[in-house]
């Protein structure tokens, strides 16, 4: 039998993790053009920076997600059950322009296009769907029918998934079984010992204890305890900051799977995303991400909580069986137009329940604007997919020349 002991003293102490993280984050940004995109929020930011003033509209000061990538959305859950597909990545939230998540959306939808070998005319067709389902959000005379209609194969399937799931799955999925501890490898790593007393004491919080209770009905009175921890290796652009699985037990008396409630710790770090002047958001940076996924993704927000832990900010949430990424990876051109649809359909309604009827009226002016006899989209809309998917091309063969070269041996 295997000895964990020494399969635990291989793995990263507290100390060593940063280069690890950096390398591996840079190694899954070499996969595809569609992971860099999705890793590398910096460029989007870099561009929109360098663009004239008023190349872009400017909407209505709304919270934004900041970081609109398709792999951002998916099927999220509240505490009745419901499960709608939401943004579902906050990191970058600010109240800042619309359109900024628009382009993101549409960059990482056409990159996506070019990864599945779909012709450049899909990706114009896709564009035309996409501001066509943006729009739609804004527009009173179509109603809420359309963001239950005509889903993309890749939505029904995780959305089908998603209904049916429960702990044993999220168990299995997350932690490999249905114990009450975290195993430790590749996804997670052990604490340091400040660590694991800084993540109990945190817990005993009377706030956090309400979070861990809201999903189970439980009172001001319920125990909750921390059964294990973990460093959480996950994501791709969040790589390097603090991130820890969290194992409690909500009563305290016999371990059971409807007792058991699994946490994610993520480290909230300033947003790089552009936001308004003059707009009045949160300093602390967990509670600006609670704040955003709270206007955003109502059914997310209300599960999250703002605390500090080891002196920085962290945003703290339940993890449910339903929470799934939205993987869209390889599109046929039927799929390449009702993901576009149906995706900016979900972001505008993010965006258009912020507002009132004047801002939404007045918005749709301005998306409706600037339309050619060769394209039904905004002219700057097209511009900046265009001028994006050119430079993230470039980045992306150059980051592979620098990375992933070298993990064979390769010089420069």
């Amino acid at each position: 039998m295997p000895n964990k002991n020494h399969a635990r003293s291989k793995l990263p102490k507290a100390q060593q993790r940063q280069p690890l993280l950096t390398t591996r984050r840079n190694a899954r940004m070499a996969r595809s053009a569609h992971a860099y995109v999705r890793g590398n929020t910096s460029k989007f930011y870099e561009w929109l920076d360098g663009i004239e003033g008023h190349a872009l509209p400017e909407g209505p000061a709304v919270w934004i997600c900041g970081d609109c990538h398709s792999g951002n959305l998916g099927p999220v859950a509240d505490a009745r059950g419901r499960v709608e597909i939401q943004i579902r990545d906050l990191d970058q939230t600010v109240i800042g322009n619309p359109a900024h998540d628009l382009i993101r959306l549409g960059l990482s939808l056409a990159t996506a296009a070019r990864g599945s070998d779909l012709p450049g005319v899909t990706t114009v067709r896709m564009m035309e769907a996409l501001a066509d389902g943006y729009e739609r959000a804004f527009d009173e005379a179509a109603g809420d029918a359309d963001i239950h209609a005509e889903k993309p194969e890749a939505v029904r399937v995780v959305m089908k998934e998603a209904v049916r799931r429960s702990w044993r799955h999220l168990a299995e999925e997350r932690i490999e079984d249905i114990e009450p501890s975290i195993p430790l490898g590749p996804r997670f790593w052990p604490l340091a010992r400040r660590e694991r007393r800084e993540i109990d004491a945190l817990f005993e919080q009377g706030s956090l204890e309400g979070l861990a209770t809201v999903l189970r009905d439980g009172g001001d009175d319920t125990d909750v305890s921390v059964l294990d921890a973990a460093y959480w290796v996950k994501g791709c652009s969040s790589l390097g900051r603090l991130r820890y699985a969290v194992l409690l037990d909500i009563d305290g008396a016999a371990v059971e799977g409807d007792d058991l409630c699994l946490i994610d710790i993520k480290e909230a770090a300033q947003a790089a995303a552009p936001r308004y002047a003059g707009v009045r958001m949160p300093r602390d940076n967990a509670e600006r991400v609670v704040e955003g996924a709270r206007h955003l993704s109502p059914l997310l927000g209300e599960r999250m909580r703002a605390a500090r832990l080891a002196d920085r900010a962290v945003v703290i949430r339940e993890l449910l069986p339903q929470d799934m990424k939205l993987t869209i990876e390889q599109l046929t051109r039927d799929e390449a137009m009702k993901a576009a649809r149906f995706l900016a359909l979900v972001v505008g309604k993010a965006h258009a329940r912020q507002m009132d009827s004047g801002e939404r009226k007045a918005w749709l002016t301005e998306l409706r604007r600037n339309r050619s006899k060769t394209l039904d989209a905004p002219g700057w809309l097209w511009t900046s997919i265009v001028e994006l998917v050119s430079s993230h091309a470039a980045g992306y063969l150059e980051h592979c020349r620098r990375y992933a070269t070298g993990a064979t041996g390769r010089k420069d």
